[in-house]
């Protein structure tokens, strides 16, 4: 249920003007932009490529460590491995018990995310080029601060 303040006024105008959500999502899709733009020569978008880093760095993993290790909705994630599955890039593999499944990276996924690395890195200059250092250092901080309550809300 949301919390209303009794005494506060808040205008539509200062809603347009100070809405924390609709700056991110305004800042999200423009760096988006850049990104994809970059990786688009490889049939790769940058949500897809953040998924290989993660199954990359995870190893073998479930769904629900990768939606943990990006804030991800288990849908958004489904949706995405359904595709990059589809592509040749992920595969699933019965865990331990053989009622886990794990997502793994194919040979391709492997390889493509080898290419695909200078055109990120080219990606992330422009990025920082367009916001600034200053700017780039705050949003690293607000994720470290993001990822720690989450971690110390989940235990």
């Amino acid at each position: 249920m949301a919390r209303e303040k009794p005494a506060a006024k808040i205008s539509v105008e200062t809603i347009a003007e100070q809405c924390i959500a609709v700056r991110l999502r305004m800042l999200s899709r423009g760096v988006t932009r850049i990104y994809n733009q970059a990786l688009r020569p490889y049939g790769l978008l940058v949500s897809q490529m953040n998924i290989l880093v993660a199954v990359s760095c995870l190893g073998e993993a479930r769904q629900q460590k990768v939606c943990q290790a990006l804030h991800l909705e288990k849908s958004t994630l489904s949706r995405d491995v359904g595709r990059m599955r589809h592509q040749g890039w992920l595969e699933e593999v019965p865990g331990e018990d053989r009622r886990t499944v794990l997502l793994r990276m194919t040979p391709a996924g492997k390889r493509l995310l080898a290419q695909a690395i200078p055109a990120w890195q080219w990606a992330q200059e422009q990025a920082t080029a367009l916001l600034g250092e200053r700017e780039v250092s705050s949003l690293a901080r607000a994720a470290s601060t993001l990822r720690a309550k989450s971690k110390a809300a989940r235990v």
